[in-house]
């Protein structure tokens, strides 16, 4: 029987035509790393069992071992490739605080500074003569 990717809304599912795409599919970890793997999926109530497994487009190509004729995760890798929906996904936090933003805007001063500073600048010496014609 085939095996379904564990990972929200995803369709994959280990057959011949997932694997003619390259499609690869990856058993959950032990211990530690497993539970991480389940929080990174958001799935509420969701727990991995033995022939639970993730496949390969919810890691990035940094994450595979591919050395070898087998297609691996390396050690303690964590899926991060997801399509969440609105509800599920994490907002973005932001500085809301004035004295949080402060240093935002220094930062983006400093930016501008230095952005400034690469720019050939008039030095107190430097002699100007302007000719009028009339």
């Amino acid at each position: 029987m085939p095996e379904h990717c564990a990972a929200y809304a995803c369709s994959n599912r280990q057959t011949i035509e997932a694997r003619d795409r390259g499609i690869t599919f990856h058993k959950f970890p032990k211990k530690d790393v497993r539970k991480k793997w389940e929080v990174a999926l958001r799935r509420e109530g969701f727990t991995a069992t033995d022939s639970s497994v993730l496949c390969s487009e919810h890691f990035k190509p940094e994450d595979f071992d591919r050395t070898g004729q087998i297609v691996r995760l390396k050690d303690g890798v964590i899926p991060s490739v997801f399509n969440f929906p609105l509800h599920l996904q994490r907002p973005e936090k932001g500085r809301t605080t004035s004295t949080s933003r402060r240093p935002e805007e220094s930062m983006s001063a400093a930016s501008q500074d230095e952005t400034s500073a690469s720019l050939p600048q008039p030095q107190p010496n430097d002699v100007s003569i302007c000719i009028l014609t009339s």
